[in-house]
């Protein structure tokens, strides 16, 4: 019961987060990161603490995780299968396995994220200043479109390559900046400006494409899916021009 109340504060913060331009990968992280209080100090983190609506989400997760509010289920659910006789304790339990089923499914299920997303957005609208509102207002957002950061692995489909040879405009998708490990900014980059490890890069597209890249690696399959995007964008073109 613990582990399933805690995968389900974690994901509503990673949405949470996501919705900011983190990348999910990044997101999930640095929501259990501050959680469980395991204090990692990266480069990454430093970049999430210095975003006022980030900075605010996990503040949240710190307080709920130092409260101790698993403890506090635990305790709560010893209670409830307390038993006045074997029928009452097998009624208890029962519910309690449906319960725990139930939150499981939530916490893992990928329908449920798309209306989870929903819910978290229009809460930050309600009640923070969402800098992707802003962004949305600059960039004309609507539809799927979106602006999102994405931290390079070595193991990317995008990793050590030239920007011109990603060919990533042909999937609809524009690099408007890239953020160095070394601190160095490259805004509005040219095709000749590589793609290391460990870059963040901030990347303007459809939603759905900018989540594939994220988990796009290198090989074979990798050129696959890169392949599709491209025929999928082109697709889309077409019919908007048929419009």
């Amino acid at each position: 019961m613990a582990i399933a109340i805690s995968l389900l504060i974690t994901r509503i913060a990673a949405e949470a987060l996501t919705l900011t331009g983190l990348s999910r990968e990044s997101a999930e992280f640095q929501a259990r990161s501050a959680f469980t209080g395991a204090g990692f100090t990266t480069s990454e983190s430093e970049q999430v603490v210095s975003h006022p609506v980030r900075r605010r989400i996990l503040m949240w997760l710190m307080l709920l995780g130092n409260a101790g509010i698993i403890t506090v289920i635990s305790s709560l659910i010893l209670t409830f299968i307390g038993t006045r006789g074997a029928g009452d304790w097998s009624l208890r339990m029962g519910l309690l396995v449906i319960g725990l089923v139930l939150i499981w499914i939530v916490a893992t299920n990928r329908r449920f994220s798309r209306y989870l997303s929903k819910i978290v957005y229009w809460s930050l609208q309600r009640w923070t200043h969402l800098d992707v509102r802003d962004y949305a207002s600059l960039l004309r957002l609507s539809g799927n479109y979106a602006v999102m950061e994405m931290q390079v692995a070595p193991e990317d489909w995008i990793a050590n390559k030239p920007l011109c040879e990603t060919h990533l405009r042909q999937e609809g998708i524009l690099v408007l900046g890239i953020q160095r490990l070394n601190g160095h900014y490259v805004g509005a980059p040219k095709g000749g400006s590589c793609i290391f490890s460990g870059d963040i890069l901030i990347l303007y597209g459809r939603l759905s494409t900018l989540n594939e890249l994220d988990s796009r690696k290198q090989g074979p399959s990798g050129e696959q899916a890169h392949e599709k995007a491209v025929a999928t964008q082109a697709q889309l073109l077409a019919h908007e021009q048929q419009e």
